[in-house]
Formats: structure tokens, sequence, C-alpha cells
């Protein structure tokens, strides 16, 4: 066993055990064993189970997302500062203080990557739970927490004519490839355009000016157009069952999404102003946004009483 297959062993077994949890409760609901559906509703278990174990994460990135966002007109003034001076110690010290500014503003440029990280370990080891299962059914192994009924169940199992075992680049010529084409075709179209549309959407809505014309932005443009065409190619690789898991968990995130933008949009957004407009038409105040600075309390004056007489106040005097 090589040192990627170590790591995984531990998230495979997570992967089937959830699968097979779900997919044992779905059959004693009354739904078939052997049935394509009833093993896709348990890669979709897998899904919610994992996501709605990320929301606290997910917090957490729109936090680190907002304190980068805040911190960019202080990056500028360090790069400013720092600009032409490539010695080592102008290096280090730009470093030092960089660094001083991520703690100021409690962020980092990784929190905002946290979610899809913690996510890739699963995603690998169902992609191999999934590639493997042809080969585990042939030689009567078992997968993880799935046994070998289990493993012949799922490799038999059909959606639409196509078995959730097999991917758009293998197999061509061999019984019902076709339909794993076309499935597999519009699953990947699905799970590219999801991710396109959930990444135009923050940046159509949900950031404010001064961060659009950071360099920051230029690269999460760039992102805009890249990913989805990275994992559009990547997905004629994919198994049926993998397509379906990454299409649901980019629906979910579209949703999640949608609602953060609605309801905890990022301060001086497009998306925070109508918000604003939305609760004034309402008469509701305006509450502290996610990520935004409460703003101190003013300390007024205490006046004294009319009527009331200042007392003098005494001068101290040097004593002899």
């Amino acid at each position: 066993m090589d040192f990627f297959e170590t790591i995984l062993l531990p998230f495979r077994w997570l992967v089937s055990w959830v699968m097979w949890a779900f997919h044992e409760g779905f059959t004693f609901l009354g739904m078939d064993a052997a049935s394509g559906w009833t093993w896709t509703l348990s890669i979709v278990g897998l899904v919610v189970v994992i996501r709605a174990a990320l929301i606290p994460v997910f917090v957490k990135q729109i936090k680190a997302q907002r304190g980068m966002q805040a911190l960019q007109p202080d990056l500028r003034k360090l790069q400013q500062k720092y600009k032409g001076k490539t010695d080592q110690l102008s290096r280090q010290a730009m470093t030092q203080e960089q660094m001083a500014l991520y703690k100021k503003h409690g962020t980092n440029p990784f929190a905002a990557c946290l979610p899809i990280l913690i996510q890739m370990p699963f995603f690998f080891a169902l992609f191999t739970v999934l590639n493997g299962v042809s080969k585990a059914s042939d030689n009567g192994e078992g997968i993880g927490a799935l046994t070998v009924e289990d493993v012949r169940q799922f490799d038999a199992a059909e959606i639409f004519g196509a078995p959730l075992s097999s991917s758009l680049l293998h197999g061509w010529g061999t019984e019902g490839h076709g339909a794993v084409a076309v499935l597999s075709i519009i699953m990947i179209i699905a799970m590219t355009a999801s991710q396109f549309i959930t990444q135009k959407q923050i940046m159509a809505k949900n950031m404010s000016e001064e961060a659009m014309q950071s360099p920051f932005m230029r690269q999460q443009k760039m992102m805009l157009y890249i990913l989805p065409l990275v994992f559009g190619v990547g997905g004629i690789n994919f198994p049926i069952g993998v397509l379906i898991y990454w299409t649901t968990t980019n629906l979910w995130t579209m949703v999640q999404q949608f609602y953060v933008i609605r309801r905890m949009p990022t301060p001086g957004s497009p998306a925070a102003k109508a918000l604003a407009e939305r609760r004034a038409k309402k008469g509701l105040p305006m509450v502290p946004l996610l990520g935004e600075k409460k703003a101190e309390p003013a300390v007024e004056a205490v006046e004294p009483a009319k009527g009331q007489r200042v007392q003098p106040q005494r001068k101290n005097r040097k004593r002899k």
C-alpha cells in the first residue's frame, strides 16, 4: 500500500460507511436494495452529511474572505512601502508586517480555501471506492464498510440505463455505454454550470467596489473560467456516482451562497444595499453584517442639570 492509499484509507472507510448506512436506511423504508436509485440517494445522503458538517467551516470561510477584503487598503500601502526593494531584509520585513496585518484582521489567505480542501480527501476517497467497484466485484472483495454483496449490487446498479460505476472515458463499444455518455455529458454540464453560476453570483452581487478593484479580484476572475473548465475536462474520467456527488455538492453550494448573499451579504456590496432597502421598506433597522466591524458608541458629554451650581475645582498647591 503506497503513501496516498494509506492517507485515504480512513476516508474510504468513512465514505463507504456513510453510504452503507444510508443504503440500509432506504432499504428499511422499502426501496429495492439493488436499485440504482437507492445507491444514488445514498450518495446524495453522503453529500448532505459532509456539507452539513462543514457549515461551521463555511462561516469561518466567509469571515476570512471579508477580512481579506477589509485589509486590502492596508495591503496596498504595504506593497507601495516596499515597492522596488528586493533585498532579503526588506522581503523579510514585508512578510512580517503582512502576517501582522492578517493577525490584526483575523484572517489569512488559506482560510478561504478551507472547505474545498477539507472536501478533497472525501472526493478522492469516493472516486477510489467507485472506481474500484468493478474490479472488487470480479475478485469477490469488499471495499471499506461495503461487503462483497454490497459491492456486487452497486456494480450492477443503474439509473436511466447507465451503471453508476461507469465513466464516459472508459467502456466505449460496450453495451449501455450510450446511456453512460449521454448521462455523463448532462451531469458534466450541470456540474460546471452550477459552479460557474455560484462564482459569478458572488462576484456580481457580493463584492464591494473596493474589492472588485483589488489584484485578488483579478485572480478570482481568472479562476471563474478556469475551474469549471478543469472540472469539465476531468469529468470525462469520473464514474457516474462521482458526477452525482460533485453535481449535488455544487448545487448545495449554489443554494447556500444564494442564502448568504440575500441574508448575510458583504458590507458595501450591491447585495448589502439591496438588503438595507428591503429592511427600510419594512420599517426595520439595519443590523450589523457578518464580518462587519461594529461602530463604537459615541461618548456624550454630561451636562449639569439646570439650576445646579458647578463647583469650582481647587488647584493643587505645593506644600511647604
